[in-house]
């Protein structure tokens, strides 16, 4: 006796049904997914703006403590004998003096060198600083590196919003987010 087995249909790929359920679970997913990885993105750049603002208002006040009481860029940062080096630049005031004061060497009248320079023989003739390690970053939030400076002694000064980089003001020291517009928790970020 023989016995007939029914042929089966070999499936050489999916179906129809079965590719569609995977594409709407995929759909799903990245429904889930995409809008929490934007929200991430914008909560490193919040946290890369409050890290910078630490930074540079540390370094503000480091240099107002060392220099009895001026902040950088109230002073000029030219005029001193830089021999070896490179001159710091800007007139009081300025976002260049204040930039060459933190990012340079100075001495107690604000001159700034990119060495500390010490002439033969001599004491060093620049023995503050460097504050910060290069130039001052952009801000994260709008990858802006302008520094608006002003001169009003208002400690509760805010952005102007004008190009979204920096405000600093040389007579309080107050240094913050030009920026008007606000992070996911609703806040303002000259406010940080």
């Amino acid at each position: 006796m023989t016995t007939h087995h029914p042929k089966h249909r070999n499936q050489a790929g999916f179906t129809l049904v079965e590719l569609l359920i995977v594409a709407i679970i995929l759909a799903i997913l990245a429904a889930i997914v995409v809008p929490q990885f934007a929200s991430s993105t914008d909560d490193a750049a919040d946290a890369a703006l409050m890290s910078n603002l630490s930074a540079i208002r540390g370094a503000i006040d480091l240099y107002n403590q060392q220099h009895g009481g001026t902040y950088p860029g109230a002073v000029a940062a030219t005029g001193g004998t830089c021999t070896g080096g490179s001159a710091g630049t800007g007139a009081a005031d300025t976002a260049d003096a204040f930039e060459s004061q933190l990012k340079y060497y100075t001495n107690a009248s604000g001159q700034a060198c990119s060495i500390a320079d010490v002439p033969a023989g001599g004491a060093v003739e620049y023995p503050f600083g460097p504050y910060l390690k290069g130039d001052i970053p952009n801000n994260p939030v709008t990858n802006v590196g302008t520094i608006t400076v002003v001169t009003s002694g208002n400690l509760e000064m805010t952005g102007g919003g004008a190009d979204g980089g920096w405000r600093y003001d040389t007579t309080s020291g107050k240094f913050i987010a030009d920026d008007t517009s606000t992070d996911s928790k609703n806040v303002s970020y000259d406010s940080y």
